[in-house]
């Protein structure tokens, strides 16, 4: 192998060397610069209060997005052909995009139910044709639990793209009744009955205020729309108590609750 003269030296070192080296300290310089941006952007969701889930996966997913840019530009650096690189990974990122479509749908509305926090864990939410409460938030589907005890997994896609009830935002719910009393029966007296017997129930709100009002005159009954509000938590509670005490105290009082009557006609022969 003959001797190198100085000049072939510097020759290779200029070819090969400098751009090694731009190489090394782009990556060096490269790295603290997305250290820097991932722990920026770190503190910016936790004052933000983004859900930690959502949190690493964007951090994951900006992490390797700027660490293909470094690399890129490595190999640009490097003299390496970069157009073909880049066709590569648009076509793969397009092919993947079009095969996981619903997909990537559900992590959409994941992140938009993670940002804009129409509900949280706990809260009793309606939402596509389901009441129930919220028991799982994931990045793909949302997890309820239905008054019946059944888990309903819904996909975050559809979810964020329809109505959702939020029943425990305000913290405070109205239960919505309606008795009946006969015509016979006073009116009065009957409105004053059934008003004892939600302010008697220490789970009806004093704030709003209990209401009983006339709200229709139907075929056989005078119809009250009865009106406790409760907790969230003690909805349930309300709805079933308020009916079984008003039916007592409707009783106790001497009122009639009407109820239908079969009329039978006998033709003489």
């Amino acid at each position: 192998m003959e001797n190198l003269s100085f000049e072939q030296i510097l020759g290779y070192v200029e070819i090969y060397g400098l751009p090694i080296l731009k190489a090394i300290l782009i990556w060096v310089i490269g790295s603290w610069v997305i250290k820097k941006i991932l722990k920026q952007t770190n503190k910016i969701m936790d004052k933000r209060g983004y859900e930690k889930s959502l949190q690493k996966f964007l951090l994951n997913l900006l992490g390797w997005t700027l660490k293909i840019v470094l690399i890129v530009t490595l190999l640009g650096v490097l003299g390496i052909e970069t157009t073909s690189f880049a066709a590569i990974l648009a076509a793969a990122g397009l092919a993947i995009g079009l095969a996981l479509q619903g997909s990537l749908a559900n992590f959409a509305g994941g992140v938009l139910i993670m940002i804009f926090k129409p509900f949280k864990i706990g809260d009793l939410i309606e939402a596509q044709g389901e009441l129930g409460v919220v028991k799982e938030i994931e990045i793909f589907t949302t997890k309820i639990n239905t008054p019946e005890n059944k888990e309903v997994i819904i996909p975050n896609g559809t979810l964020s793209n329809g109505n959702i009830i939020n029943y425990s935002t305000e913290g405070k719910l109205r239960v919505d009744l309606t008795i009946g009393i006969g015509y016979d029966e006073d009116i009065k007296e009957a409105k004053a009955v059934l008003l004892k017997a939600l302010t008697d129930n220490p789970q009806v709100l004093n704030n709003p205020a209990p209401t009983v009002n006339v709200s229709e005159l139907a075929d056989s009954s005078v119809n009250f729309a009865v009106r406790p509000w409760a907790t969230t938590a003690d909805y349930w509670d309300v709805y079933f108590g308020t009916l079984e005490s008003c039916k007592i105290a409707l009783d106790k009082a001497g009122i009639e609750i009407p109820y239908p009557h079969a009329v039978e006609i006998q033709k003489k022969g």
